[in-house]
């Protein structure tokens, strides 16, 4: 059965894959705003987390399961908070349903969450925000978390295997800070203006 099993490594830029002679698996790299779900034995799937957040989720019998990469826009406690957590929403919501979609219960899902750091002393929290984002949305989902690192100082590299459900997660140091922040930064711009264009239309259903 497993060699029959096959991720959508095929829609993904060539860039975005590359393989790793240390651990032998062909990694998938997930940008922000992007999510993956893999069904394939021998892929990894692989991020770098500054005040974003990542949820690694997967069916523990079957090993089917992917990642995604979010960051709510703008300030969440004012007026628009409940356009910018669409984003947070859409973001578990799609990950979750194509899992759920290969037959595995919710009560079965296994999902750890990770990032939310407040990047480059961040003064507006937004990694914070993040993190309590998903943790608000996965107790309102009754949905139990197998394993959590969440906020801090620093931006983090995770390494996720759905096949086994290991996870290798790297802090990373300021130097690197720099480059995370930065391109959060750019993201981050990007999906306010989509916000602020979106209106009133529905993200999902």
């Amino acid at each position: 059965m497993s060699s029959q099993r096959k991720g959508n490594a095929a829609l993904l830029p060539e860039k975005k894959r590359y393989f790793d002679p240390r651990t032998g698996f062909m990694m998938v790299k997930v940008l922000p705003g992007e999510h993956y779900v893999t069904a394939d034995p021998v892929e990894a799937i692989v991020t770098v987390l500054g005040s974003c957040v990542a949820a690694c989720i997967r069916d523990p019998e079957t090993g089917i399961g992917g990642m995604n990469h979010f960051m709510l826009p703008g300030d969440i406690n004012t007026s628009s908070a409940g356009s910018a957590m669409r984003y947070g929403h859409f973001a578990m919501e799609v990950l979750i349903n194509e899992i759920l979609k290969t037959g595995c219960p919710r009560n079965r899902l296994e999902i750890k969450v990770f990032g939310g750091a407040s990047v480059m002393g961040a003064a507006n929290q937004v990694g914070h925000k993040n993190a309590e984002f998903v943790l608000d949305y996965l107790k309102n989902e009754g949905l139990s978390i197998a394993a959590q690192d969440l906020v801090g100082t620093h931006a983090r590299r995770i390494q996720y295997s759905p096949i086994s459900g290991k996870v290798e997660r790297l802090i990373l140091r300021r130097k690197q800070d720099d480059v995370v922040f930065k391109d959060e930064t750019k993201f981050a711009g990007k999906i306010k203006d989509t916000a602020s264009k979106a209106g009133t239309v529905e993200l999902f259903d």
